[in-house]
């Protein structure tokens, strides 16, 4: 009986080794991938990474050459691909028609929310995109990108909203808000081994619940107003102060300069008179004669009318008058003066 056994095996081996050889050869070239310019792949060796470095675990764009399945596992990772996904965690959930819920009443339970650091409900949507930066961890180690991304906003958003005030928030400073809350999402996403890098994270909606928007509104444009006011104000007191430390500069130099003057000419009056009252105690005669001609020849010489009055008849005793008219100010005054002949 074995020998007709024999034989039928032998009949079909003749007739199927070449089928036999090629399905052999296509099974041990099936561990060669090709690796696209836009991706890294790397090995899995009866469940275990293959290689101790990123550089030995990482293969670059080509022909990858490994141990068909089940002994190698090769994954091919994008990670020169961003990826964006929306997060609404935290937003004001949508109903089943796809409008926002009616009412002043907010059910935790199906409307996210987060709170402030003084105690005010705001709703916030995200948009985060992403890239793999480590494919080891991408592939084997971390968690479903998307849930451990998710995840890690929503948690990074809840604490750095904490820490602020509502009214900074929804106003100045949302870049410090956003900085703050990336910073801690890839903490988290280290931290989880999750391979994946946030290249950005936007906020695509801020805002209270809309049954306190008009409050909200009210407050900011009181907030804008009041900021207004305190750019113009400051840029008045940038264009009147040193205007009026110019007026100021200039009137004490001013006075300086009418102080060193006036000085100086009191200085000079002050020696001429010394040096005539030396010259008076010499010649006392001389000087009296010639201060009474000057002051005689000043007045004439300033005089508008110049008269000459002869003494009465009978008196021939009486001396000469010369009198005098100088206008001053606007007014004319008489001025009499003896004068012998």
């Amino acid at each position: 009986m074995l020998g007709p056994l024999a034989r039928l095996l032998d009949a079909a081996w003749r007739r199927m080794h070449w089928w036999v050889a090629a399905m052999a050869l296509l099974y041990a070239g099936s561990g060669i991938t090709v690796i696209q310019p836009d991706e890294v792949a790397v090995i899995a060796r009866w469940g275990r990474l293959v290689g101790d470095t990123p550089a030995t675990q990482e293969h670059g764009p080509g022909l990858l050459f490994a141990l068909p399945r089940p002994i190698d596992e090769v994954v091919r990772v994008k990670t020169r691909h961003v990826w964006q996904l929306p997060i609404q965690t935290l937003g004001e959930s949508t109903d089943r028609y796809g409008g926002y819920p009616l009412g002043d009443t907010l059910d935790p339970l199906t409307v996210g929310y987060a709170l402030t650091g003084d105690q005010n409900i705001v709703h916030v949507s995200m948009m985060g995109r992403y890239r793999v930066r480590d494919p080891a961890d991408f592939a084997f180690y971390g968690p479903p990108a998307e849930e451990i991304l998710r995840v890690e906003v929503a948690a990074a958003m809840v604490r750095s909203l904490g820490e602020m005030g509502v009214d900074p928030v929804l106003s100045d400073r949302r870049k410090e808000l956003i900085a703050t809350a990336t910073r801690r999402v890839q903490e988290g996403l280290d931290a989880a081994h999750s391979g994946l890098a946030l290249v950005s994270l936007e906020l695509t909606d801020l805002r209270p619940p809309r049954a306190l928007a008009g409050d909200f509104d009210a407050v900011q444009s009181a907030y804008i107003q009041m900021e207004t006011r305190k750019k113009e104000a400051e840029a008045y007191a940038q264009s009147i102060v040193p205007r009026a430390h110019a007026e100021a500069d200039a009137s004490v130099q001013t006075a300086r300069a009418d102080a060193a003057a006036a000085s100086a000419r009191a200085r000079g009056d002050a020696d001429a008179f010394r040096a005539l009252e030396r010259e008076f105690r010499a010649n006392p005669v001389v000087v009296h004669e010639r201060l009474y001609r000057d002051a005689v020849g000043r007045a004439i010489g300033a005089a508008q009318n110049v008269r000459w009055v002869p003494p009465p008849t009978g008196r021939p005793d009486e001396r000469m008058r010369l009198q005098v008219e100088v206008e001053k100010a606007g007014t004319r005054e008489t001025t009499p003066t003896l004068r012998e002949e």
